[in-house]
């Protein structure tokens, strides 16, 4: 007998469920009513034969067969979404690169260079998805992925793009106001941080020779993207990527605070499977190879 498989409706909306764990978040994203939602996993838990959530007071948290469950099924609905993307594509006569980026190095430094790409290679699509850490190639619909860090990513060909230099900035308006020409008024000033990274402060003080208080008092987030968004909103002084902020230095919403240089150990790649490389995926890398050499920081 052949196994007969729930309806999608009811797959999407247990897999937004397991990764909100409330049904009601899931209504929002869905755009259903939470009995709705209510309704089509208690029909999703009778087709499988088993509890996908545990009822706790007004809440609901997975069980370890659910939990299992949707594990496996957001992997199984992302190469859906890929087999569908990749069909439309070859329809309109075109190749889909499908690529695992970080969030911040996305939006600030590879998609305002994306039009260029799109001009020398109109026949290829890229989709883009999020990804923080390194991932298993075979479980993963991509084709090409970026990663901060070291050569860390085993069954892999990674390409070093550049590495990274971290600077002062804060916006223009910031800077006059409390005299940040004058460095030594860091002392009192609001600092801007990233939570993984709060000895940024403290080093790029001892690299600019003590120009202030070492400090890891202020107001944290946990993306270099809020970080730049706060600090040009004159929330405070940032330490941050130079490659990231580079438009935004030379556009003017942004200033540098003396000319310390804090370079770190990691870098940016370019990462493939090992032994794959197929047209699109040759003609995307050596692209992108060419945009970081172009501006790759100066030592």
């Amino acid at each position: 007998m052949s196994l007969r498989l729930p309806s999608l409706t009811h797959l999407r909306c247990f897999e937004s469920a397991a990764r909100h764990q409330s049904f009601t978040a899931t209504a929002e994203e869905l755009g259903m009513t939470q009995g709705a939602v209510s309704k089509k996993i208690k029909e999703l838990e009778t087709d499988v034969g088993f509890d996908l959530f545990q009822r706790v007071g007004r809440g609901v948290v997975l069980t370890a067969a659910g939990r299992s469950f949707a594990e496996n099924l957001t992997r199984d609905l992302e190469g859906l979404k890929a087999t569908v993307q990749d069909a439309v594509a070859a329809g309109a006569g075109k190749s889909t690169l499908s690529i695992a980026t970080l969030p911040t190095f996305a939006n600030l430094w590879l998609i305002p260079r994306l039009p260029a790409f799109f001009e020398l290679h109109p026949e290829i699509e890229v989709s883009l998805s999020t990804r923080l850490v390194p991932f298993e190639f075979d479980t993963e619909p991509f084709d090409l992925a970026f990663h901060y860090g070291t050569e860390n990513w085993p069954g892999t060909t990674m390409r070093h793009l550049f590495g990274e230099q971290m600077v002062a900035v804060c916006s223009p308006a910031f800077r006059d106001h409390h005299g940040l020409d004058n460095l030594a008024n860091l002392d009192n000033v609001p600092l801007l941080h990233i939570s993984t990274r709060s000895d940024s402060w403290p080093d790029w003080i001892e690299r600019a020779g003590g120009v202030a208080r070492p400090r890891k008092d202020g107001r944290y987030f946990d993306q270099h993207s809020m970080v730049i968004s706060a600090a040009k909103a004159s929330l405070g002084a940032a330490i941050v990527p130079l490659v990231v902020v580079a438009q935004e230095l030379e556009a003017g919403h942004l200033v540098r605070l003396g000319e310390t240089t804090l370079t770190t150990e990691k870098s940016y790649y370019l990462v493939r499977p090992a032994g794959y490389k197929s047209e699109p995926a040759r003609a995307f890398e050596t692209w992108v190879t060419q945009q970081a050499q172009k501006t790759r920081p100066r030592p």
